[in-house]
């Protein structure tokens, strides 16, 4: 087998793998990208993208139903969910998909369609339809992503399902049950709710999305609680069963045992990296106990030429952290001196209502009198009015002394949006009174980020 020389190999099409390819192709390297199945991998193809797609989905057929409150009353409102799942695939995914395959091109990247194993530190065997090719590299970067993680007690098969057959579920459940309170798993709930299933959470921890204030995961459970969503938390998972029809999951809370049937059960417990089919013992790169490939902050493994982003590195596994780092991987290749930066990473989750977060968290800060926390309702922003989604709020917490934004929430509609600025305030090192002296446009729920800051500068309007 004749071996090919590469400079730079990713491994990997994902967020991470792409933008890397690109950043990297437009620093001057000749890139190779290898990628198994997805090109824009989970994210675009069967997570973030396609499940946004069936939220808003889900959103206009329940709004389509209910709107009596602007004085429209309809009737007969159906859903064809096979339609849904053609707009979803073809107009959202598949047009995205290409996008980035033609970014790709366009940048000059080489793309191979196969599997990579490594045999050594600087080799890789990449088997493809048309056989194997040997290729020898000068980088490589590993951004293999991550894959869910199964439940022993309710294992993938049949009317058990994982978010990507959830996602591309052709058959509305009356019932379901969700095994999992993340950002995925609570996401779906409203999205399957809205759809007119009979939703339940089953979360093993005392709360879900606890990785939020409090008080923001409280609102949440307030609008399950209206929509009919049954949370149930702190439980302990001990067996499952399925027939042809439904599936009936055990499970054990305050020492109590009790079941529940559905027609479907959606397992979203976390996610694996991986790492585990590139034989990385060859290239002499040692994995946490956790799957994971620890790096520096330059996202190098400790050998040479060799490096690791995205989810299969410690942090959580989000897509813009993998972008993030790609960029970042691409100038240390480049020769640059690149650091990866986490302290204004948003987190989001697409809940109703929405909720974000990025820097200091106000449950972080509590009874700490170096900062100060303040809070603007969206009761009083004209266009959350206007939209009729006045509930929630904008936080900014800032140092007392200097008035520096250190940390910030948003919890209503488009908080992942939002938050945006006020990662971007924080990653400045902005005061709030920069904010308020930024000119906000008229109605914008963007003004509610400005109504906070004044109200942090102790001179507020609005309240």
């Amino acid at each position: 087998m004749a071996t090919n020389q590469k400079e730079t190999v990713i491994i990997g099409a994902g967020p991470g793998g792409y933008v890397a390819a690109i950043r990297a192709s437009q620093l001057g390297q000749k890139v190779t990208i290898i990628e198994k199945e997805y090109i824009g991998g989970v994210c675009l193809n069967v997570g973030c993208i396609p499940s946004k797609a069936l939220i808003t989905a889900g959103h206009h057929f329940h709004n389509a139903q209910h709107s009596e409150t602007f004085g429209i009353t309809t009737s007969n409102v159906t859903l064809d969910i096979t339609k849904m799942q053609e707009w979803k695939d073809t107009k959202v995914v598949n047009m995205l998909t290409r996008g980035v395959e033609g970014l790709l091109k366009k940048n000059k990247v080489e793309i191979i369609r196969g599997t990579a194993t490594f045999t050594d530190k600087n080799h890789l065997i990449v088997e493809t339809k048309d056989g194997s090719q040997d290729l020898e590299f000068k980088n490589v970067v590993i951004a293999t992503g991550s894959s869910p993680l199964a439940v022993p007690e309710v294992p993938f098969g049949g009317r058990v399902v994982d978010t990507t057959g959830g996602l591309n579920i052709t058959e509305l459940p009356k019932r379901l049950v969700i095994v999992g309170g993340g950002y995925v798993a609570t996401q779906l709930a409203f999205a399957f709710n809205n759809f007119g299933s009979k939703v339940t959470i089953l979360e093993k921890e005392d709360s879900i999305i606890n990785f939020f204030d409090k008080d923001m995961v409280k609102l949440v459970k307030k609008s399950y609680a209206e929509k009919g969503v049954d949370v149930i938390e702190g439980v302990n998972i001990t067996k499952s069963a399925q027939t042809d029809d439904t599936v009936t999951v055990t499970y054990e809370k305050d020492g109590k045992e009790e079941s529940i049937e559905s027609d479907y059960v959606l397992v979203s417990v976390g996610r694996v990296p991986n790492t585990s089919k590139l034989n990385l013992e060859a290239v002499g790169v040692k994995l946490l106990e956790n799957g994971r490939i620890n790096v520096d902050e330059s996202l190098r493994t400790g050998v040479e030429g060799v490096y690791a982003i995205g989810d299969i590195t410690p942090g959580p596994a989000f897509a813009h952290k993998a972008s993030h780092d790609a960029k970042i991987v691409a100038e240390v290749i480049s020769g640059k001196d690149s650091i990866v930066n986490y302290k204004t990473m948003p987190v989001a989750a697409y809940t109703e209502p929405e909720v974000a977060t990025v820097g200091l968290a106000a449950d972080e800060v509590k009874g700490n009198k170096e900062y100060k926390v303040s809070k603007f309702s969206l009761a009083g922003n004209g266009r959350a009015l206007s939209l009729d989604a006045n509930e929630g709020f904008v936080r900014m917490i800032t140092e007392e002394k200097t008035g520096k934004v250190v940390g910030a929430q948003v919890i209503g509609v488009s908080a992942g949006d939002v938050i945006a600025e006020l990662a971007l305030a924080i990653e400045l090192g902005m005061v709030a009174e920069d904010i308020s002296l930024t000119i906000h446009a008229h109605p914008s729920l963007g003004e509610a980020v400005m109504d906070t800051a004044e109200l942090a500068m102790g001179l507020p309007i609005h309240m």
